[in-house]
Formats: C-alpha cells, structure tokens, sequence
C-alpha cells in the first residue's frame, strides 16, 4: 500500500482468498485491506499512539440517519462524557479533499455536533474546529489533545 503522511505503524494482516486483510484494534476484526481502509487505520493508530485517545472513545462506522438516508461514518472521536468530539471523514489517497468531501462530513456533524472535524485521504489532513453558535469554522494545524 501507498505510504502516507502518517508516521509507520505495526498492523496485523492476513489474506483470505487471495486478499489482503487489516485488523482493526477498534472492530476487533479484519477488514478488506482497500486504500480507504489503509487510511482510516492509520488514523486510529495516529490518535491512539501519538494523541493518547483511548480505543474505547473510538467509534468506526456507525450507521447514521440523516433526512431518511442510512449513511456511515468512518470515525468518530468521543470526550470523556460520551459526546461527540471529533469527526473524521476518511478518503482514498487518490480522492482529493475538496467541497464536496467537506460538505459530506458537515452534513454528517450537522446530527453529531462534533467541535472538531478532520478529513483525511492520508496525504493531505484538514482539521477544523466547528464554532455552532457562530455558524463558522477554523482551520488547526494539530489533531487537538485528549480532554
């Protein structure tokens, strides 16, 4: 898989027939290495080994209902209270982050309120903070710390 903008992490794979798999420490289970994947799993790792988010704060691909439709998010971050902290929308690297991905994760937060939001294709990361009062956001340039 691609290298991506992440420091190098230790994954377990397997095959099952002929296919690369990855295990999630999250799912406690392997999933279908695609580059999406390989993206959403370093993610998890950059949160849990470098930000110090502990596993059982993670959620990864929950089903959402949003105006009738079933969707999925990738992965959603929550503080100690159990609330939304951060929604992160994942991409292949190839799929460049632009409007429409941000609009996708925004309609997303719009049901989580989630203050922070990342999009990520492993290359390039934008982590916003999300200001629901003011109806506006900013743009960081860190993942913020576990509160």
């Amino acid at each position: 898989m691609q290298k991506l903008n992440f420091p190098a992490y230790q994954f377990r794979y397997k095959n099952r027939e002929n296919k690369p798999y990855i295990f999630d420490i999250i799912r406690k289970g392997y999933y279908l290495l695609t580059p999406e994947e390989w993206v959403r799993q370093h993610i998890i790792h950059y949160l849990i080994e470098e930000k110090n988010y502990s596993p059982q704060l993670i959620s990864v691909e929950k089903q959402l209902n949003i105006n009738g439709l079933k969707r999925r998010f990738d992965v959603v971050v929550f503080n100690k209270k159990m609330q939304p902290f951060i929604l992160i929308e994942c991409k292949a690297p190839h799929i460049p982050i632009n409007q429409n991905t941000f609009d996708q994760a925004n309609r997303y937060n719009w049901l989580l309120k989630a203050p922070f939001l990342i999009l990520t294709n492993g290359l390039k990361h934008y982590i916003c903070q999300i200001d629901f009062e003011q109806n506006n956001y900013r743009f960081l340039k860190e993942i913020p710390e576990n509160r």
